[in-house]
């Protein structure tokens, strides 16, 4: 019955289309993601994703060949597909590292890239039922035509074209978060891997994603005014509703309405001592009256992150204690911002951080002393991390590399 129903509401769609609104689904390809004249609210003329070039989606593949040694090759394979049931899939999100050289936003593909056969994408095929009960998919055209792929082959392929592709390479590098035995099982794969020929393609990615583009800039700066506008909102929605459940939805709604596609990760909201477990996810617990919440927040747009955290009194006044406490960590927090310029290093604010905690700490009472252990009991993580698709973006990057004009952290 839903199927006829939308089939029906095709055909209505479709007679009613006129010059203006012909990107109804009978007149555009669908290819599975948005492209400019599917979703041209979206995309501009030019973009392969929102806010990013097809240019630069192709820089980034000549910068990335650039950094892998000569007469190499890499293979990066999508992210699966995860199940919440044995039916029920849990909302995709694609791997950084293949979405930042591809483009490509939809799972079950392999992309290999060489200095010789340049981009060549392996793309999965679907058939009327997937269709019917899960829409297009970007197939070997979509890969030649919106991704510039210079070659495609169905992913039934694989197998048959990919040891050519590697014969003779003096080194493999592939993606192991998404490493498939598609590609892993083949005799061209284990006999590299035999030879100590194959490594992590992650070393040369994070280098890529650590410096971000103008445009990638532009996304993570909406991504955080998005953040920080659901947040204020959240903030004035808590004295009517203390309750950590109803927070958690009221920043995710907020984020939603502003346009992100979702939230970064599950919002933490610790109300009392629950703010105080680092990664706290119940958001189970009614906030007492003179208790402070804290919410971890961050949203995605486009694939571009947001990340941060506040900490307020939702019965609208601090304690004369939770003023002081609060009034230290706001000007520690705002002493290490006046350190973030090219030339530091995360490790160096994290410590300068922890200098001025241990000794505030100490001047109203909370420690003894200035020693390691009890500090660390009370604050166990690092002033900050790398920012970018992922929300601890780039993790191969050390936090002791000098930051550079274009690094988020």
């Amino acid at each position: 019955m839903q199927i006829l129903v939308r089939k029906l509401m095709q055909r209505i769609s479709h007679k009613q289309a006129t010059g203006c609104r012909a990107y109804c689904t009978k007149m555009v390809a669908d290819i599975g993601q948005p492209t400019p004249a599917s979703h041209p609210q979206l995309l501009k003329e030019g973009e392969m994703t929102p806010g990013i070039t097809t240019e630069e989606y192709i820089s980034r593949r000549n910068r990335l060949l650039d950094l892998l040694p000569e007469n190499s090759l890499a293979i990066i394979a999508a992210a699966p597909v995860k199940m919440m049931t044995d039916v029920v899939p849990y909302t995709f999100r694609q791997d950084a590292d293949y979405l930042y050289i591809t483009g490509c936003q939809q799972p079950g593909g392999v992309a290999v890239l060489g200095h010789d056969c340049g981009l060549c994408m392996f793309m999965p095929e679907a058939d009327s039922h997937d269709v019917i009960w899960q829409g297009q998919i970007a197939g070997v055209d979509a890969a030649l035509e919106i991704f510039c792929a210079k070659k495609a082959y169905p992913m039934r392929d694989l197998h048959k074209y990919l040891p050519g592709l590697t014969y003779g390479c003096s080194k493999l590098f592939h993606n192991r978060q998404t490493a498939i035995p598609t590609y892993m099982k083949l005799e061209s794969f284990q006999k590299l891997a035999k030879n100590g020929k194959v490594g992590d393609l992650s070393t040369f990615t994070h280098a890529l994603r650590w410096i971000k583009s103008p445009a990638e800039l532009k996304l993570m700066k909406e991504s955080a005014s998005i953040a920080c506008q659901a947040l204020l909102q959240t903030m004035f929605h808590s004295k009517t509703y203390p309750y950590e459940g109803m927070l958690s939805a009221k920043v995710e709604y907020e984020c939603r309405m502003r346009g992100a596609q979702r939230m970064a990760f599950n919002p933490v909201v610790g109300g009392g001592p629950n703010a105080s477990v680092i990664h706290y996810s119940r958001n189970d617990q009614k906030i007492k009256d003179g208790e402070l919440v804290l919410m971890d927040v961050g949203c995605e747009l486009h694939g571009y992150a947001s990340d941060l955290t506040r900490t307020w009194p939702p019965c609208g006044r601090f304690s004369s204690a939770q003023e002081e406490l609060y009034d230290l960590i706001l000007e520690t927090n705002k002493e290490c911002l006046k350190l973030c310029k090219p030339g530091a290093t995360i490790s160096q604010i994290h410590n300068y951080s922890v200098e001025m905690l241990r000794k505030g700490f100490k001047e109203i009472g909370i420690l003894k002393d200035e020693g390691n252990s009890l500090y660390n009991l009370l604050n166990p993580t690092s002033i900050g991390h790398y920012l970018g698709m992922d929300v601890h973006d780039s993790s191969m990057i050390s936090y002791s590399r000098p930051l550079e004009p274009g690094d988020n952290n």
